[in-house]
């Protein structure tokens, strides 16, 4: 397989328009009620899986209808799931989403089975198959976070496996510290501008790029920025990508669209530039529908954006 994505598999219910919560103890009403999967490595898959990419997903989620639901969706799609595991001992993980008027989002979750996955849970045999082992939904998953992810990346990493890894919010606030042991064994890193401030202490993107290679030696860094585009850098190129001008709906997801973007281009051997575009691209498709992937068709269409 190309890809092989490993992290956090969510149940996201979305409410649009939520401007407000009402009072304890009083009721509101609103328009728009959809129910997708969601999480970092599920939203990644997926999009990879539209484009073209053969994927792998693997993950842990409950026995429940929940737990039904995201590994149907991953097959449908055809995203190969002999890597997830089930655990009857916890609920599958969920997100309550409220979507404002402007389209930003509040999240209420339940970590769950994403809470409980660790090292014993992967398997190495098709982890072995994979090209690229992309991390998805780093520093929100307590029982794999720091060693042993460190662990699962330098023996990718030796196995000769190219490695991805994307991080998530750190609401424990330790950020480098859970991190650290990981950055050294990462070859492809993609935060978000606001991750990689808080995980570095730096703010400019290329001061950012510079502190992340010269201490932990990681190759490729594309930092997000939403709707100021990306900024990308190898040890040769460093490029700003914009983002594309769509008419935005939800943005749930966009950060993880753009993974599957830049993955896709890299499996597919493209220079940096195409990669980034690509990248970017996939996360304008993503914003163009409610949910974290119902806005990607295929990668035709996505080209259409980039090349508009």
């Amino acid at each position: 397989m190309d890809v092989l994505s490993i992290g956090i598999y969510v149940v996201d219910v979305l409410g649009r328009p939520i401007d407000q919560f009402p009072e304890k103890g009083k009721l509101a009403l609103f328009d728009e009620l959809e129910i997708h999967t969601g999480g970092c490595a599920n939203n990644t898959a997926l999009a990879l899986a539209r484009l073209g990419i053969s994927t792998g997903a693997m993950g842990k989620v409950g026995t429940d209808t929940f737990g039904d639901l995201v590994l149907q969706t991953l097959s449908d799609n055809g995203v190969d799931v002999a890597g997830m595991r089930r655990g009857a001992e916890v609920s599958t993980s969920f997100t309550f989403v409220a979507i404002a008027s402007d389209g930003e989002r509040t999240f209420y979750h339940y970590i769950g089975a994403n809470g409980e996955l660790c090292e014993a849970d992967l398997n190495w045999e098709l982890i072995k198959t994979a090209k690229i082992l992309h991390i998805a939904g780093a520093l929100v998953m307590p029982r794999f976070d720091g060693a042993p992810m460190a662990n699962v990346l330098q023996e990718a990493k030796r196995l000769g496996i190219t490695t991805s890894l994307d991080t998530a919010y750190d609401a424990t606030g330790k950020w480098m510290e859970t991190l650290e042991p990981c950055l050294q064994h990462v070859d492809i890193f993609i935060p978000s501008i606001v991750e990689a401030q808080q995980l570095t202490g730096l703010s400019e993107c290329r001061e950012i790029v510079e502190f992340l290679r010269n201490n932990y030696d990681i190759d490729t860094v594309a930092i997000k920025m939403g709707e100021k585009g990306s900024y990308v850098s190898t040890p040769e190129t460093e490029l700003s990508v914009p983002a594309y001008p769509v008419n935005v709906v939800d943005g749930t997801g966009a950060g993880d669209a753009y993974c599957a973007g830049f993955l896709a281009g890299t499996i597919m051997g493209w220079d940096l530039k195409a990669i980034a575009e690509l990248a970017s691209a996939t996360g304008a498709a993503c914003v163009t529908a409610m949910g974290t992937t119902a806005g990607i068709q295929n990668l035709e269409e996505i080209l259409k954006i980039s090349h508009q």
